[in-house]
């Protein structure tokens, strides 16, 4: 009697990732277009965490987070970035998307807006550099 099990023949098909219509309302996250943005500073230590930017032209938003700041930046930009898919469920611009947390000094997460910080970048490109820069 062998003691070796046999193999399922599932374990050797080959899977193909098949991406389904539909999902969660997003804006765009690129453009090479004007933008505006504000820091994301860490709410325990007030280290820079990334950076949260909008451009209506092309109906684009996104959470850059800080190279510098390691996992933990990446892993506070998932509540940035859902406050971005609420604002395009709801139909907001996104300028707009990006007024609402930048007004709240409490956001949900681990990060908070840096008071005084909302500034304009000639592109995503210019606070991408930045985000990988520091």
């Amino acid at each position: 009697m062998s003691m070796e099990r046999p193999v399922n023949p599932r374990f050797e098909e080959d899977l193909q990732f098949r991406e389904k219509p539909g999902g969660p309302a997003r804006y765009q996250d690129w453009t090479e277009n004007p933008v505006q943005y504000f820091t994301v500073v860490d709410k325990e230590n007030g280290s820079v965490l990334g950076y949260l930017w909008a451009g209506d032209a092309d109906d684009a938003a996104a959470y850059e987070p800080r190279k510098a700041g390691g996992p933990r930046a990446v892993n506070a930009g998932m509540s940035w970035i859902s406050r971005l898919r609420e604002g395009k469920a709801r139909e907001l611009r996104p300028s707009q998307t990006l007024a609402e947390p930048y007004g709240d000094p409490q956001p949900g997460g681990r990060g908070r807006p840096l008071p005084g910080s909302l500034t304009e970048a000639p592109n995503a490109a210019a606070v991408e550099t930045l985000a990988q820069s520091e």
